[in-house]
């Protein structure tokens, strides 16, 4: 099914869609979407196509099929906007390519599209292994019970750091990063859910934690700048690329939009994969049958030498686990968009400047587009069964011109890390271990701590 086929080219309708149930006074639908949000929008297609929420005094519509998702996000009538980006804004600015519209958007995918471009990811290679090996040997020097949130991000932000902005410097900010990170996503899914703007700023714990994590990630980012400056080197990396980048006018870029590019980089760097990464090893934990299977397949393309990014194209089960992963774990599992027209969708009127909502999680797991939707199966992506999942049914990296750039970059770390760890240990749970969903903007497992049994 094409974009065009379900956008209508009549935009008359005044048809309003469905109201979802469970609303409550004040809080609208954002009460649910605290308590319970996984289930209530996986749900919500049983309701319509498009449904209304209401998330304190604004209404927003909910889009829950494939092919509508899919339209929205390729349609010009829906730009970056709505309760996500607003409660992101505090962290992400309006200058950076995670936020920005238009023009100014096109331009910054320019800068940063060569960095991952897929001729320019073999050059990354060396240090998506290097830092997978490390991983495994700081695991079999430590013993003992792992702390899996700790460990993810680090990864995480090691390898987005040394790949794309290639500096030692990163080292002893790496953890203030990851922590600060934490704070952040928590707080913003609760601003986003429960809009009560002015209480946010009432000095209470919460707010003055969330308050000072803010800060010291913006200090962060401009010690890193300042330090590049400092150092009078010009790597060939992203950073380089912004210090050097252009505006329309053929002047430097400004100061504003070089901080909010560099923490466009950093954040989807440690959140969105450092998330990927502790959901894959819970899927290791409870599927060790997965982790054999990654070993045998390991040792079949490598032999005895450690894995090394040449091989990442071959290891294709261990691709499958991957992306089955992000499948029924996907890290962004929730977007927003807001009509700059009037227009219509799944034959209901959108009114311009109404906010969109819909998600990755609901549409991935849906029993309308996979058979056996809830069951971990990596065999459903082999080529002959991949071919009967709906168009938009998985795009765990979005589509269009939103879609992530560092997708192919993401897909071989991903794939590296997973078949140096699962090639060299099984796990389990230890004490005091929660698998269950972290809800925040981004989604993890609540507190994973594992032990690495060697193979």
């Amino acid at each position: 099914m094409t974009v065009e086929s379900v956008r209508p080219k009549d935009t008359t309708a005044s048809a309003e869609p469905p109201v979802a149930g469970g609303a409550v006074p004040l809080l609208g639908h954002g009460w649910r979407l605290v308590r319970d949000p996984l289930a209530f929008l996986s749900q919500l297609r049983d309701h319509g196509d498009v449904v209304r929420l209401k998330l304190g005094p604004k209404t927003v519509y909910a889009v829950t099929t494939p092919a509508l998702t899919g339209a929205v996000a390729l349609s010009p009538d829906y730009i970056i906007a709505g309760p996500l980006w607003e409660s992101l804004e505090s962290l992400l600015g309006k200058e950076g390519v995670a936020t920005a519209n238009g023009k100014l958007h096109r331009r910054q995918r320019r800068t940063i599209q060569p960095a991952f471009r897929l001729d320019a990811i073999p050059a990354y290679g060396p240090i998506m292994a290097e830092e997978s090996h490390a991983l495994v040997e700081r695991w079999r020097a430590a013993g003992g019970v792992l702390d899996i949130t700790y460990e993810s991000f680090r990864v995480a932000v090691r390898v987005a750091a040394r790949c794309l902005m290639r500096g030692s410097y990163m080292d002893a900010r790496a953890d203030r990063i990851c922590a600060d990170l934490t704070t952040l996503f928590a707080g913003m899914y609760q601003r986003m859910v429960v809009p009560l703007g002015p209480l946010y700023k009432v000095p209470l714990p919460a707010n003055r934690e969330f308050n000072r994590a803010l800060a010291d990630l913006h200090v962060l980012v401009d010690e890193i700048v300042a330090d590049r400056r400092a150092g009078g080197q010009k790597p060939d990396d992203l950073l380089t690329a912004l210090l050097e980048a252009k505006d329309d006018n053929g002047d430097p870029i400004g100061e504003r939009e070089i901080h909010d590019q560099v923490i466009a980089i950093l954040t989807p760097g440690a959140e969105t994969v450092g998330s990927t990464v502790m959901s894959l090893l819970l899927v290791l934990t409870e599927h060790p049958e997965l982790g054999d299977k990654i070993r045998d397949e390991v040792e079949s393309v490598v032999g005895d030498r450690p894995v090394a990014f040449e091989d990442v194209r071959k290891l294709t089960y261990t691709a499958n686990v991957v992306t089955e992963t992000l499948r029924l774990y996907p890290a962004v599992w929730i977007l927003t968009r807001r009509a700059v027209a009037d227009t219509e969708l799944g034959g209901y009127r959108i009114p311009k400047g109404a906010d969109l909502i819909y998600s990755p999680y609901a549409i991935q797991r849906d029993r309308r587009s996979y058979e056996r939707n809830e069951d971990f199966d990596p065999d459903r992506w082999l080529p002959e069964r991949s071919k009967d999942v709906p168009k938009y049914a998985m795009s765990p990296f979005s589509v269009g011109n939103r879609k992530c750039p560092s997708d192919h970059f993401s897909m071989a770390e991903l794939t590296l890390v997973t078949a140096a760890v699962a090639h060299a240990y099984r796990f389990e749970h230890a004490a005091h271990s929660d698998a269950r969903p972290r809800i925040g903007i981004t989604l993890r497992p609540r507190r994973l701590m594992l032990r690495a049994l060697a193979r």
